[in-house]
């Protein structure tokens, strides 16, 4: 991975309020002008990282993700068997990083235990968890789980935490607006091939879904499922995109959510172990896909679902953790879009040892969207399994 200083052009837009509802806060002005009827606004560079190092691909075309997920840090802290889960997930992390040597990391939501912290240290956890990125020195963005939403911390909070330890983090918040309750974490981060392109080669896709409980004494259930609002916000990002860049066919796309979508659900009925191989030890139902831990809600997370693979174009992969015991990749047959599971990383959480704790890897080898994208589970040990090449020929 080569990392550059961001290269900034300058698109006109004729309605600057798309431009300031999709990046709320953090629109990256650094010049700004009108016309003389004030009508045309210019905004310098469509680039939400104006002071960090650009993203780019390797010199040999390829780009590799190495994504944690389900860390779960800070359970059980009245006694040693948490911290020492803790202390497990920390050796995995710094075994794992300087073996694969990725180019980017994601940490795929459920970083702590909520439930479990206390509220004075809840986002201390977050700097043990930057430890080792922060050691390696390798930029990474993190989306949070149901699990980061307690009555000790919440996924706000971990992200500014984040953000404050960990210099080589491209997380960041929504605008003001998106989300809905308790889901702050929907961003998008650009991946360029080379570091003068003005048009990146990939868009890394980060969704917030949200689920667990709002902080407080009265604490109460959150939804646990992507907020309508994202959908809208991703409609007007994908425009101004596509009104910039140009057509989006030429990019790629990749998407991250912890909580699995619901149209998953019905897919596992489906699986074939040589097409689909991997772990699949948890049975999908109430609590496991979004939308579901509430009978009422079901079908909420279709707004945001529909908006996900109706905008996106050339959407590699829909990427979930949340279920520990699954580790398969599958195409959903109505939106025609694969999804794959992440692998469980950390000590901590439900599991059973033989199910091992690992990454799942994925890597680019070349920019072209009808480019193979491989990926495959790495487990601690080193063994891997479960790899399969995602292209228009996989599952189909």
């Amino acid at each position: 991975m080569r990392i550059a200083p961001s290269l900034l052009f300058v698109p006109a837009y004729e309605n600057l309020s798309d431009v300031l509802l999709a990046f709320g806060e953090e629109v990256p002005f650094s010049s700004f002008a009108t016309d003389n009827d004030e009508s045309v606004q210019f905004l310098s560079g469509l680039d939400p990282y104006p002071n960090k190092p650009r993203i780019t691909f390797k010199n040999d075309g390829t780009f590799k993700i190495t994504v944690f997920s389900d860390l779960h840090f800070g359970e059980n802290p009245w006694d040693d068997w948490g911290p020492v889960q803790d202390a497990n997930s920390l050796k995995l992390m710094r075994t794992v990083l300087p073996s694969e040597r990725p180019d980017y990391v994601v940490i795929n939501g459920d970083l702590i235990t909520g439930e479990n912290t206390f509220r004075e240290n809840s986002t201390s956890l977050i700097d043990e968890i930057m430890g080792p990125i922060n050691e390696a020195k390798i930029p990474f963005s993190s989306t949070q789980g149901n699990h980061d939403n307690q009555v000790n911390i919440t996924h706000l909070e971990e992200i500014q935490r984040e953000l404050r330890v960990a210099p080589m983090s491209y997380t960041r918040t929504a605008p003001k607006g998106v989300g809905g309750a308790g889901g702050e974490g929907n961003y998008w981060v650009p991946v360029y091939y080379s570091v003068h392109d003005k048009v990146p080669a990939l868009i890394l896709w980060f969704f917030d879904s949200r689920g667990g409980f709002s902080p407080g004494k009265n604490s109460q259930q959150v939804d646990d499922w992507v907020d309508e609002s994202v959908a809208r916000w991703l409609e007007r990002e994908t425009r101004i995109m596509n009104d910039a860049w140009g057509p989006a066919e030429a990019r790629q796309a990749l998407a991250f959510v912890h909580i699995p979508p619901h149209a998953i659900q019905a897919v596992q009925a489906t699986l074939d172990p040589d097409t689909n191989p991997g772990l699949d030890a948890d049975t999908l139902g109430g609590g496991s896909t979004q939308a579901t831990v509430d009978s009422n809600d079901l079908g909420n997370d279709e707004v945001w679902w529909s908006a996900l693979t109706k905008n996106v174009k050339n959407l590699r992969a829909i990427v979930s953790g949340h279920d520990h015991g699954n580790e398969w990749c599958a195409r959903e047959p109505k939106a025609d879009v694969i999804f794959c599971f992440d692998k469980h990383s950390g000590y901590g959480g439900y599991g059973d040892r033989s199910w091992g704790f690992g990454v799942r890897n994925f890597v680019f080898n070349s920019p072209k969207p009808e480019a193979p994208l491989e990926t495959w589970i790495r487990l601690e040990s080193g063994v891997t399994r479960a790899k399969v090449l995602l292209d228009s020929n996989f599952d189909v």
